[in-house]
């Protein structure tokens, strides 16, 4: 069975943490990705008794599956710039762990080629990068995602090229739903390329006919994927209720 669950950007960036837990307990929401600098104000300089707080709360919620959206990224060709990114998404991970979550979600930017970076140079620094985090989450619950994300660099191969060399257990990616997975009118062939590091699920606009969504969530489920498909959505923002609530149904019936 494939699984609905929320980002919190862009539809629920000004709803509390006490809405959150309110809508997603009206629509059966099971899973969310609590993204960075939104009003619910889950952030890297809660306190330890923030975060012990945070955790009961988020624990006595129906809330199951919780992941911390992050912009970390490690494409710059500032040194000092990468390293604070990667200290970073440490921090993220320690969060993620002191309140039950499983993932941070960290995303590629973009190549620097107008800067005299070569496409692959860029791919490797990022790799090597996302191995030193996924070692930091060694001996945790929580795991470092992806996100197929950037101009140009959101590209199935250079991600995978980007997972070869990160080569760690605990890095994998969060597939976006973006219309570079698309050959001939299928997902099928990027999907087969990065299932092996699929650890979690974007989607959005689940009605635009130019993505093939139901074929995705076939693929998913063939697959045994058991996460949650996270929506990452802003329509629907003045009426959210009902918006989510045929959003659930549209989402149910393409994946059913």
């Amino acid at each position: 069975m494939v699984k609905l669950g929320l980002v919190t950007y862009n539809l629920a960036s000004n709803w509390d943490l006490n809405t959150i837990f309110k809508r997603s307990e009206l629509h059966q929401i099971e899973a969310v990705e609590f993204r960075t600098t939104h009003a619910h104000e889950i952030e890297i300089g809660l306190n330890s008794q923030e975060r012990s707080q945070l955790r009961d709360k988020l624990a006595n919620s129906m809330i199951k599956q919780i992941s911390l959206g992050s912009t970390c990224e490690y494409h710059s060709t500032n040194p000092d710039e990468v390293s604070s990114n990667i200290n970073e998404t440490k921090d993220y991970i320690k969060l993620a762990q002191d309140i039950g979550g499983i993932g941070v979600k960290v995303r590629p930017n973009g190549f620097k080629e107008d800067e005299g970076i070569s496409k692959d140079a860029t791919l490797e620094q990022i790799g090597i990068s996302l191995r030193e985090c996924g070692k930091a989450a060694e001996g945790t619950d929580v795991s470092v995602w992806l996100e197929v994300h950037g101009i140009e660099i959101d590209y199935p191969p250079y991600i995978a090229k980007i997972m070869n060399i990160a080569n760690h257990p605990k890095v994998g990616i969060c597939w976006n739903s973006n219309p570079a997975d698309i050959v001939q009118g299928s997902v099928k062939k990027y999907f087969d390329l990065l299932r092996p590091w699929l650890m979690s699920v974007h989607i959005n606009n689940i009605w635009n006919p130019e993505y093939p969504y139901r074929e995705f969530f076939s693929l998913l489920k063939k697959s045994d994927y058991d996460g949650y498909c996270l929506a990452e959505i802003e329509d629907g923002s003045k009426e959210p209720d009902t918006f989510l609530r045929y959003y659930k149904a549209l989402f149910q019936e393409l994946s059913g």
